[in-house]
């Protein structure tokens, strides 16, 4: 029996400690947070101090049942979850858990941290352990209940002045604000024309490049020339400046560049983004394997820190061992003069946090790189080399600028002066080892080797290089750039970067395109509208600021229950006004079009229910509005009218079949399709818009071939058939299927056996959850356990809609008219199956 109990929140984690702790210790997992708010309005109730009301997560159930028995057998219980405030929180409910159950009477209960899980790290945690941290425990909570309240509040305003299934965030909702003003500041650049004029010099045999560095007396700017005769003339006097050039000044410089400093989380996310192109969710995914356990053959062992943390900090012993591996690599040259010691920029950062670093420097990339999957390997590289990177000493360049006087054919000609610049790498440094990436990266024209020169030296000119530039836009956000920016506007914190991200991709409000986030109509709506309506709350200080507040809640510097009394009140205020005085059509944010000049009514382009839309005429015409949704890749903001009016084409008809079918082709729930006489075929590839009938033969061609080969016998007189089917011949009846025996040829099968065969089978069912069950959709397959909720925002987000459909559906809603709905046509969701839910136990917390 182990008279100690230690609960971790993983399995891989509790694997690892276990073989450090001995056989004294039992190590179990938690599967991440086992008590959640019940998913129903009043989980949280501002009227009573926002009393929560939690259950235990069914799906870790099984595991707090086998915590309880574990812990009957134990003297001391040790909580060991995450050293964070979601780790803190799980420590707590599952403490309650167990206290309320009586559990923990006669047991020593005490909290200790894992910063690195490794054998002397785990036994010095072990040796010093602390009590439940209630500050960092009602942050936490102050954050869930934070989030609950936006979305059981915004959410289903979204649904009735929007679309369905839509979501709003305390922290996407501005994360997305960000992303959409980013498309209005592309959307409204207007590009403005320079030239650059480029020169070739050259001194005994080398060539080299040089800029325009003066003309005229005045110093060439971006928009000095402005267009091409501008430049031109630049050109004409540089060809007529008196030969040789002239050395005027020679400036040599030597620079230093010293190394970034060790990875948080958000760097961390930021450089694998760049170098490796990984997501956020997958560098924190990799993160936290590395950090719980790896057997590379010596068995499991954390080969790296806790990678939620913003602290740029390390430890006195980490800093001597990495130096001591440096010098032992790369020589003492290689080590910088004094141990560098970083401080976290960020006012909330906490300094008894380490930066993400090896747990040993000794464990060198390439000694494990096959004992690792191969994701695994290239983070563990970068994080090991930016660390060995941050105490080796600085890069050092030799850097010159030489300025050359071309000398002006005349006393009227323009002085001209052009600069050379040409650098040198003389020592490495950490450069050997690690470079940090940029995004958006600017051209560095100084990296070049110039000839030896000096003042009065001349040289050659070789040639003249006008080129015309346009101005770009600002770049759209990539993974690496908008957390960057998050962390910048102090939007979230370490661990809800890449749920942020998730969550935006998975509610469809943006899409990637080249590694680049790019807003979805429907993103900028959902963005407008909260922007419009909801300023205060998508307003970057406004996050940020109640971010630090949060930060004071778990400093114990600020009360909880005051900090959300100051945000409900205006919050619920706002949203019941905006449920009452902003109208379904005024969000829907219309474009006017122009005239159809078929009909003279007007276009429009709008979101509907289903998605973006066209419309010909209005809800107040006496004939009906004409609907055509928008194509792939087309958005509200840039569809033109011409384009607008392609889209009423279809349906296309495109002649008859040899044997008299008329084809047409049109587009349907299901997507594009061709149809012939009463069939239709799937287009998978082709456009319905464009396909010619001599392809649309072919497809039917195709579909009638692949039919006939399904199809092993037929009996039309009794609808009856013998198929092909994906696990072997069956007979059908359109309303039951039935098996063949084995010992009978399909095609030997008569008519009577057929029938005899179908009515020993079971009916197909065939209602609103199709054939599967009676009546009733099938279990959904089990979900693998997770860690942890991602963040409580984006728990929100799901639990939300469900109690909020079902609540929707109990009413009777007028139906609305098809102005306001959008194209017919649209897929209609199945209502859920009505099934008794399972009774749980609430628990109310204060």
């Amino acid at each position: 029996m182990s008279k100690n109990l230690v609960i971790v929140e993983s399995p891989a984690k509790a694997k690892t400690i276990k073989k450090y702790l001995g056989k004294d210790f039992e190590v179990l997992a938690s599967y991440g947070h086992v008590r959640d708010l019940v998913p129903k309005e009043g989980a949280v109730d501002p009227a009573h101090h926002f009393a929560m009301k939690y259950q235990v997560v069914e799906r870790n159930q099984k595991h707090v049942d086998a915590i309880s028995r574990a812990l009957k057998k134990a003297e001391a219980l040790f909580l060991a979850t995450d050293p964070d405030r979601e780790g803190e929180a799980i420590s707590w409910h599952l403490h309650e858990i167990l206290d309320g159950k009586g559990e923990l009477r006669g047991k020593s209960v005490q909290r200790v941290v894992f910063y690195e899980i490794t054998k002397s790290a785990v036994r010095e945690a072990m040796e010093h352990p602390r009590q439940l941290s209630m500050d960092l425990v009602n942050a936490q909570q102050t954050r869930r209940a934070l989030d609950y309240l936006v979305g059981f509040n915004l959410s289903p305003l979204l649904w009735k002045k929007v679309r369905p299934g839509l979501s709003a965030g305390r922290v996407q909702s501005p994360a997305l604000r960000m992303i959409c003003e980013r498309e209005d500041e592309i959307a409204a650049f207007v590009p403005r024309e320079y030239w650059t004029i480029d020169a070739e010099l050259e001194r005994g045999g080398q060539k080299f490049p040089a800029k325009l560095l003066e003309y005229g007396g005045a110093k060439v700017e971006q928009f000095s020339f402005t267009n091409e005769a501008e430049a031109r003339a630049v050109e004409r006097a540089l060809d007529a400046a008196r030969r040789p050039l002239t050395v005027l000044a020679v400036e040599r410089k030597q620079r230093r560049r010293n190394p970034a400093p060790p990875f948080t989380t958000s760097t961390l996310q930021q450089e694998a983004a760049r170098k490796l192109g990984f997501s956020a969710q997958k560098t924190m995914r990799v993160a936290q394997q590395l950090y719980e356990g790896v057997d590379f053959g010596e068995g499991a062992v954390g080969l790296i820190s806790y990678m939620r943390t913003d602290s740029v900090n390390l430890s006195k012993d980490a800093v001597a061992q990495i130096r001591e591996v440096i010098g032992k690599l790369y020589g003492q040259e290689a080590l910088s003069e004094e141990p560098r010691a970083y401080r976290t920029k960020s006012k909330n950062a906490q300094e008894a946090h380490e930066a993400i670093r090896p747990t040993s420097a000794d464990i060198v990339p390439a000694n494990i790189e096959g004992k690792l999957d191969p994701d695994q390997a290239r983070l563990y590289a970068l994080i090991w080399k930016r660390t060995l990177a941050c105490q080796m000493a600085p890069a050092v360049f030799d850097t010159v600028a030489v300025d050359v006087l071309a000398p002006p054919a005349d006393a009227a000609a323009a002085r001209i002066v052009l600069r050379a610049n040409g650098s040198t790498l003389v020592k490495p440094g950490y450069i050997s080892v690690y470079q940090e990436g940029v995004d958006d990266a600017v051209q560095d024209d100084s990296d070049h080797v110039l000839p030896p020169l000096e003042v009065g030296d001349q040289v050659s000119l070789a040639g003249v290089v006008p080129s015309q530039h346009f101005t770009e836009p600002p770049p759209r956000f990539s993974e690496a750039s908008l957390v960057k920016a998050l962390e910048e506007y102090g939007i979230g914190r370490p661990s809800t970067y890449a749920s942020i991200i998730s969550t935006l991709r998975d509610r469809g409000y943006v899409d990637i395109e080249n590694r680049r986030f790019t807003a979805t109509d429907i993103g900028k709506i959902v963005s407008r509208f909260l922007t419009q309506y909801f300023t205060t709350y998508v307003d970057y200080d406004f996050t940020a600021r109640m971010e630090d507040s949060l930060d004071a809640v778990s400093n114990g510097d600020e009360p909880w229950v005051p900090l959300l009394e100051r945000f409900w009140k205006p919050f619920i205020e706002l949203v019941k006004h905006t449920e009452t005085s902003v109208s379904r059509d005024e969000v829907a944010q219309a474009r006017d079009l122009g005239i159809d000049p078929a009909s003279g009514k007007p276009m429009s382009v709008r979101m509907g229910r289903f998605g973006p839309f066209v419309q010909i005429g209005t809800k107040d015409d006496a004939d009906k509005p004409r609907f055509a949704g928008l194509r792939p890749g087309q958005k509200m903001d840039t569809i033109t009218h011409a384009e607008a009016l392609e889209l009423f084409k279809l349906p296309r008809k495109l002649g008859a079949t040899p044997a008299g079918e008329e084809i047409s082709t049109n587009v349907g729930r299901f997507g594009p399709y061709v149809k012939y006489g009463s069939k239709y075929v799937s287009l998978k590839t082709d456009d319905p818009y464009t396909i010619t009938p001599e392809r649309a033969l072919e497809v039917i061609r195709e579909k009638e071939i692949a039919d006939a080969n399904r199809i092993i016998l037929d009996f039309p007189e009794a609808g009856i058939q013998v198929l092909n089917g994906r696990y072997g011949p069956y007979i059908t009846d359109k309303t039951r299927n039935a098996k063949i025996p084995k010992d009978r040829e399909p095609k030997t099968l008569t008519l009577e056996e057929c029938r005899t065969l179908l009515a020993e089978a079971p009916t197909r069912p065939f209602g609103r959850f199709g054939r599967k069950g009676k009546g009733a959709p099938a279990a959904p397959p089990k979900a693998k356990p997770a860690r942890r909720a991602a963040t409580a925002e984006a728990a929100t987000a799901d639990e939300v809609a469900a109690p909020l459909k079902r609540a929707a559906k109990s009413k009777t809603v007028a139906r609305k008219t098809a102005a306001a709905d959008g194209p017919a046509g649209a897929p209609k969701k199945a209502s859920a199956a009505k099934k008794p839910a399972a009774r749980k136990k609430a628990a109310t917390k204060r």
